[in-house]
């Protein structure tokens, strides 16, 4: 292993953006509750059973919006209509109720801005310094406005976000085109690149990808899901993977 706790033939790091380089995934978290409660108490009435955690790990957490709306829906037997894309937040749609839950991590956004962990930009700036190529690998369609926020887009070489993911019509994550396609634009190979992901819709990419490694980020206590679902180490923070100092 290397000074920066990868193999060896690892030359390029594909990073996730929500729960690994920003705290904004407990933010998309409370967003997902809020609007999934507000939808199910209106149809199901006040004995309706609520989003929780487990939930937002298994059928939202670093999907696409769309994605995670008829994940989720379908988990409880609901079957919307998608919609348009711009689709007002108030429309009973799967795109409106996505909308919905943008319009709330926006506005949470705003009012408290975004933090950045330390310890990964601690890693990103020893990555770089270490000469291994950077992507960030993000379904927010808000990912370069975040990572301008934090004074952090200067960090990776490759962007593969919400909105170029539209463009280019990747499927987003558990499938592992996003990062493929992160991959491609650095010019490595999957098996010579890293992925550190903190959702198991991110590992499950990674695993099917053949990426030559795969990081868990444990961020809410969820470590034997993240090794189930294909990580090959699991860390609290990415200062633990060593030369961050």
């Amino acid at each position: 292993m290397t000074q920066l706790g990868l193999p060896e033939d690892i030359h390029a790091c594909l990073f996730d953006l929500d729960g690994v380089v920003t705290k904004t995934a407990v933010v998309h978290a409370a967003a997902w509750k809020e609007m999934f409660d507000a939808f199910l108490r209106e149809r199901d009435g006040a004995d309706f059973r609520p989003f929780d955690a487990a939930d937002y790990d298994e059928y939202v957490d670093g999907r696409p919006r769309a994605d995670g709306v008829r994940t989720f829906l379908a988990s409880r037997g609901i079957d919307l209509p998608d919609g348009a894309p711009d689709d007002p937040p108030g429309a009973e749609t799967v795109h409106g109720l996505g909308n919905r839950k943008n319009d709330l991590v926006l506005e949470k956004i705003r009012t408290d801005g975004v933090e950045a962990y330390d310890g990964t930009l601690r890693y990103l700036e020893a990555v770089r310094a270490h000469g291994l190529k950077t992507a960030i690998v993000s379904s927010s369609a808000n990912c370069r406005d975040v990572l301008r926020s934090i004074g952090a887009e200067h960090f990776f070489d490759v962007r593969i976000d919400g909105v170029v993911a539209a463009e280019r019509k990747l499927p987003g994550k558990p499938h592992p085109d996003t990062f493929l396609a992160a991959a491609e634009d650095l010019g490595v190979e999957p098996c010579a690149a890293a992925v550190f992901e903190d959702a198991l819709a991110g590992m499950d990419a990674g695993r099917a990808g053949r990426f030559g490694y795969v990081v868990g980020v444990d961020r809410v206590g969820q470590t034997d899901a993240l090794y189930r679902h294909g990580a090959d180490i699991v860390v609290r923070d990415l200062a633990e993977l060593g030369d961050t100092q």
